[in-house]
């Protein structure tokens, strides 16, 4: 998993680069907002990210604005770094996008869970987009029938667009998802087989399901 890192305090930085890392996480850095931004309209951007609150340049609440008006970045994940840990400020940094919030100094432990987190959900977003993909190439391949289908007024045969006739159950299986289990109607079981089943001397039982 790439993480990029936007802080300005280099001892805070280089802390968090280390812990990542160890982590097992790929990490990118930089010292202020602005670079964070146009590292993340770059190709393959990274789909978490823990930005400082208070930076030069472009400061962490704008960076969370511009991911979350981006269409390109749907996924990534916000954890906002800020000394500022009261009521009103967590809500403000939430309202402008962040997903998750650390107060400074932050505790080793807590914030790399949180990273975790963050790790887990940008992965089951990732799952998710390919389960809903995939099931849009799934109904796109589905045959719909639609318009006026020529039909046999005797063996019930179907013409296709090509003046060749077919079966109902081998038209409907070619353009269709549709599968037959045969059986046999009320009233062809009393006009057809039983009076068969007579002709051959046969005892013609009631009809059933």
């Amino acid at each position: 998993m790439r993480v990029l890192i936007a802080d300005d305090d280099d001892v805070s930085r280089i802390e968090l680069e280390t812990m990542l890392t160890r982590g097992g996480y790929e990490v990118t850095s930089t010292t202020d907002g602005t670079e964070a931004w146009e590292i993340l309209k770059g190709e393959n951007p990274p789909q978490l990210v823990v930005l400082d609150w208070l930076m030069s340049e472009m400061d962490g609440i704008e960076v969370c604005q511009r991911i979350r008006q981006e269409p390109k970045l749907p996924g990534v994940y916000i954890i906002l770094l800020t000394s500022r840990g009261s009521k009103e400020y967590i809500l403000r940094g939430l309202k402008a996008g962040a997903n998750d919030y650390v107060t400074k100094p932050f505790d080793k432990e807590e914030l790399l869970a949180r990273v975790s987190v963050g790790a887990r959900m940008v992965n089951l977003q990732a799952e998710l987009f390919e389960r809903v993909k995939e099931l849009e190439n799934a109904l796109a391949k589905v045959k719909q029938l639609q318009g006026l289908l020529p039909i046999c007024s005797y063996c019930k045969s179907i013409r296709d667009d090509h003046n060749y006739w077919h079966r109902v159950e081998a038209y409907f299986k070619e353009h269709s998802e549709a599968k037959f289990s045969h059986s046999i109607c009320p009233n062809c079981w009393k006009d057809v087989v039983q009076p068969e089943l007579q002709k051959q001397g046969c005892e013609a039982p009631e009809y059933s399901n």
